[in-house]
């Protein structure tokens, strides 16, 4: 049986080990620096097995030793921005927790595949993959997935129709550099700009963009953890199962759109071996522009990182 190792047991954390356990993907470890906490959350949806008849292995602990051999490692751990806090605190932080939790990955599971979710993704998917070491295809970020997830469910609202025959795609940086592609969006197969006129387009794709925003308003002290962790197991699963899906994801750039050295959310193929393949897209001038301007940030972040 696989052993997925799942890192920080906040929202994001234990709502991933839900749906993980729910999918029956394999073992789950669920760690935390934060004693009780793991332990008392992994009860807990031990405990609801019996009700929706999952039948997995789920051990909180905070313990790192005991990720040992983890097939994968999904980094959820981090502070959430405060108000008041600038973007760069947040990744200086975030950088440190990043650093400590890539040596205990190198120690314990030096041959796992690394999911990325801390803030800012990008920067953080970069330092995950420095700090251990792995090759570029074994360490990606979360973030593409439920960008698109976002930008899909906001389309099937705005025509009232089922979510599932809503097919979106949304590239680029985790935020407000995020780049929306309307012309790879489709609804049964029919084009977007078919069915919306451009100006309702825009304006799903700037609800889109601030969709985190959105939530953190809404409830005042917490952020977005469903969503996020529904993105999360489909791509773990697409990884363990080999499936060869096609889904966006921040994956490290090696002359695909321009761009080199840097982690950036593009279309790849997900498998057993992580990041298989990077699709490159056809994009417009100003989506083409927007991309780069989304690079540009991550260059400038990189650079204060100093790794």
């Amino acid at each position: 049986m696989k052993k997925i190792a799942v890192i920080g047991s906040g929202n994001v954390g234990s709502a991933t080990v839900q749906r993980l356990a729910e999918l029956g993907l394999g073992k789950i470890v669920m760690t935390d620096v934060v004693d009780g906490l793991p332990e008392g959350k992994a009860l807990d949806i031990i405990e609801a097995a019996p009700v929706l008849g999952y039948d997995v292995d789920v051990l909180g602990t905070t313990d790192y030793a005991d990720i040992a051999d983890s097939d994968i490692v999904i980094i959820t751990a981090g502070i959430a921005r405060k108000k008041g806090m600038i973007r760069d605190d947040l990744m200086k932080i975030n950088a440190n927790i990043i650093k400590d939790v890539s040596e205990n990955i190198s120690r314990y599971a030096p041959e796992a595949i690394v999911i990325t979710v801390s803030n800012p993704l990008d920067l953080m998917t970069y330092a995950t993959q420095k700090y251990t070491g792995l090759g570029p295809n074994r360490v990606f970020g979360m973030s593409g997935v439920l960008d698109s997830s976002r930008f899909a469910a906001f389309i099937a609202m705005e025509l009232g129709i089922s979510v599932q025959d809503v097919s979106a795609l949304v590239l680029g940086g985790h935020g407000d550099s995020m780049v929306a592609l309307p012309q790879y969006t489709t609804v049964a197969g029919v084009p977007l700009s078919e069915l919306l006129p451009e100006e309702t387009i825009d304006r799903l794709v700037q609800r889109t963009i601030n969709a985190g925003t959105e939530i953190v308003e809404y409830l005042k002290t917490g952020s977005s953890f469903y969503a996020p962790a529904a993105s999360i197991a489909i791509m773990v699963e697409a990884v363990l199962k080999d499936q060869k899906r096609v889904l966006p994801a921040a994956a490290y750039l090696q002359g695909e759109y321009d761009e080199n050295g840097l982690y950036l959310g593009v279309p790849v193929m997900l498998g057993k071996n992580g990041v298989e393949k990077v699709l490159e897209l056809e994009l417009t001038e100003s989506q083409q522009q927007a991309f780069s301007r989304s690079a540009k940030s991550v260059r400038e972040g990189i650079a204060k990182l100093q790794l």
